[in-house]
């Protein structure tokens, strides 16, 4: 069992950054690949970001590749996702997410069905 509880959302400007952490649960998180999803107020969450075991291997949404960057440190048992250059359609509720992998391979999941487990969400709000 793993519980995830994100922290870092909050109201900033459009241009601003945002760090958000999760923190895991248990002493294996080593063996779980991270995401990161959000939804927006009348939409389904969609998946945001990616990281494998080891944060070997990473992927991105479009929307925000070259702006977000996912990272974890397994000795802190944590994920974050450093968002920049914020923008208004940004504004959603951020979840984390936990897949079991074993700490096999260096895979990235990006199908919200895959993830085991799941954080509360924090809200982020961009203003224009």
């Amino acid at each position: 069992q793993v519980q995830l509880v994100e922290s870092g959302g909050g109201l900033v400007q459009a241009g601003g950054s945002l760090r958000l952490s999760c923190a895991a649960s248990g002493r294996t998180f080593s063996s779980y690949a991270m995401g990161w999803f959000r939804q927006a107020p009348g939409k389904e969450r969609e998946f945001v970001a990616a990281i494998s075991w080891s944060g070997a291997s990473t992927y991105y949404a479009d929307s925000v590749k070259g702006r977000f960057t996912i990272s974890r440190d397994n000795a802190k048992n944590t994920v974050y996702l450093q968002m920049n250059i914020l923008k208004p359609e940004d504004t959603a509720v951020y979840y984390c997410a936990a897949v079991f992998t074993g700490g096999g391979g260096n895979y990235y999941f990006t199908i919200e069905s895959e993830y085991d487990y799941w954080g509360q969400g924090t809200q982020v709000t961009v203003s224009s």
